[in-house]
């Protein structure tokens, strides 16, 4: 019979080290807009969005304050910190990029943090990349677009991609 506390211990030892070993957690802990245009192209590598572990979130979290108030501080934004923009810039970003002929032959996703726009995903041509591009640019508040788009499929994309 004593056997069986030997058996507990190894089973509790493998299941730790089985948990210690799984990939942590990621969510969204600064709640980034993160959201499709379209989905054209069922192909296309799935970006990841503005997902961190727990650990990654601390890491950058003075870096985002810091980075979020300096625009106030340079007079270029009128609200105290760059991210207070990003929910209020989502729904015109998604109209203008909805607007824009064509976008639906592709898979389009937009992440928004501190006023800059990341495009990622898949376009048919290159011109589309420059239309998104635009159309994003020439919504208010939008400081910068930082286009990450494939044109078709193939290729490595230029953004993390979501794992199944």
């Amino acid at each position: 019979m004593k056997a069986a506390p030997a058996l507990l211990c190894l089973t509790g030892f493998w299941v730790g080290l089985a948990h210690a070993q799984s990939a942590p957690e990621k969510k969204n802990w600064f709640d980034d807009p993160f959201f499709q245009v379209s989905s054209g192209l069922r192909a296309c590598p799935v970006p990841e969005g503005p997902l961190l572990t727990q650990d990654e979130a601390r890491a950058v979290e003075h870096w985002r304050a810091e980075r979020g108030t300096s625009c106030y501080q340079a007079g270029r934004c009128r609200l105290p910190n760059s991210y207070l923009y990003d929910k209020g810039l989502a729904a015109p970003v998604a109209a203008a990029l909805a607007a824009v002929p064509g976008v639906q032959t592709g898979s389009v996703w937009v992440t928004i943090q501190r006023r800059w726009v990341f495009l990622q995903g898949c376009v048919a041509t290159p011109a589309q990349i420059t239309a998104l591009q635009q159309a994003a640019q020439a919504v208010p508040d939008v400081e910068i677009v930082v286009p990450m788009l494939l044109v078709g499929t193939s290729g490595k994309p230029r953004y993390d991609v979501r794992q199944p």
